[in-house]
C-alpha cells in the first residue's frame, strides 16, 4: 500500500542531516498539500502519479540536490519565495541581516540598497517591512534579477525594485542610507565547496579568491561613495572572518563597527557607519 504513513515510513534518506523533515517537504509537494495534512491523513492512499512523482524527487534528495531546489521554493523571514539554480538558497543566518537593519533605521522614508540580492530575499523582506522605505536589489546575473522580480510581483511589493549590476556598476551618483549584502565569502580551497548543499548552488555566488574576502574588500572599498552621511553598511561574512571584515571596515573609515552574531553564537555580519569623507568621488 502507498499511504502516506508507508510512504514516509520508508522514506530512506541517509545522507540528509534532516530526513524526516525532507520526505515531509516532498510528499507535501507531490500531494500539492501542507505538511499538517500528512498528520491529519496518514492512512491516505496516493495515486500512482502523486507516488512517481515523490519517488522521483526522493532520488533527486538521495544524489544530493537540495530540497529548495527540487520544490523550486524556499521560505525566508515571513516570505514563500521562488528558488532556481542560478541563486544561493536563503538560509535562517541571513535573516540576522534584515533584522540588524531594520533596528538601525527608522520606519520614516529612506533608500536602501541590497547588493548580490539573488532571490531578492534580504530586499523583499526589507520592503515587506517597511513600505516607507525603497529598496533597490542588483545581482550581476540576469537570471538572478528576472527571479527576483517574478518574486517581488507574486508578493505584489510595490517599493523594491530590481537591476542587473556588477555591485555598483550601475549605481553611478545613488546614495543610500544602508547599503545591506550577502556577497560570496568562501576561499576558493575550502573543503566545505565539495560537502551537502553548496555542491548544486552556482559557485560565482559563493567563492571570492583565495581568503575569500575578494568581494567584501571590493563593497567597502566603493560603498563610501554610495552612502548617505551616518549611513551604515551590513555584510554577512565567515563565521572565523569577523576580525578581518571589522578591520577592513575600520580601515576603509568606517565608524561604530561591530560584529553581530547568529542563532548559533558565530559572528555572523559585521557593520560600519560612514561618517563622510569630502575626497570620495561618486
Amino acid at each position: 500500500m502507498t499511504t502516506i504513513q508507508s510512504l514516509l515510513d520508508n522514506a530512506a534518506l541517509p545522507d540528509s542531516p534532516t530526513p524526516g523533515l525532507d520526505a515531509e517537504l516532498l510528499l507535501a509537494a507531490a500531494l500539492g498539500k501542507p505538511r499538517s495534512y500528512l498528520r491529519t491523513w496518514p492512512e491516505r492512499e496516493l495515486s500512482e502519479q502523486q507516488d512517481a512523482d515523490f519517488q522521483a524527487a526522493l532520488q533527486r534528495r538521495r544524489n544530493g540536490e537540495p530540497v529548495a531546489y527540487i520544490l523550486g521554493r524556499q521560505g525566508f523571514w515571513s516570505l514563500d519565495l521562488e528558488v532556481s539554480e542560478h541563486t544561493l538558497i536563503p538560509r535562517p543566518d541571513t535573516e540576522l541581516l534584515v533584522e540588524t537593519t531594520l533596528a538601525l533605521l527608522p520606519a520614516t522614508p529612506a533608500r536602501v540598497l541590497d547588493l548580490g540580492t539573488g532571490s531578492g530575499a534580504i530586499a523583499l523582506a526589507l520592503a515587506c517591512e517597511r513600505p516607507g522605505w525603497t529598496v533597490c536589489g542588483v545581482d550581476r546575473v540576469s537570471e538572478a534579477v528576472a527571479l527576483a522580480e517574478r518574486n517581488r510581483q507574486r508578493l505584489g511589493l510595490t517599493n523594491v525594485e530590481f537591476r542587473e549590476s556588477q555591485w555598483f556598476s550601475t549605481l553611478l551618483g545613488e546614495r543610500f542610507q544602508a547599503i545591506v549584502s550577502n556577497p560570496p565569502y568562501i576561499a576558493a580551497d575550502d573543503r566545505h565547496l565539495g560537502e551537502g548543499d553548496v555542491r548544486f548552488e552556482p559557485a560565482s555566488a559563493l567563492v571570492a579568491g583565495a581568503d575569500g574576502l575578494d568581494d567584501i574588500r571590493a563593497i567597502i572599498g566603493q560603498a563610501p561613495a554610495h552612502l548617505e552621511v551616518t549611513g551604515w553598511l551590513l555584510l554577512e561574512h565567515g563565521f572565523e572572518q569577523a576580525v578581518a571584515v571589522r578591520a577592513l571596515l575600520a580601515a576603509a573609515g568606517f565608524t561604530a563597527v561591530e560584529s553581530r552574531r547568529d542563532l548559533g553564537g558565530h559572528e555572523r555580519i559585521s557593520l560600519g557607519r560612514w561618517a563622510g569623507d569630502e575626497k570620495v568621488e561618486c
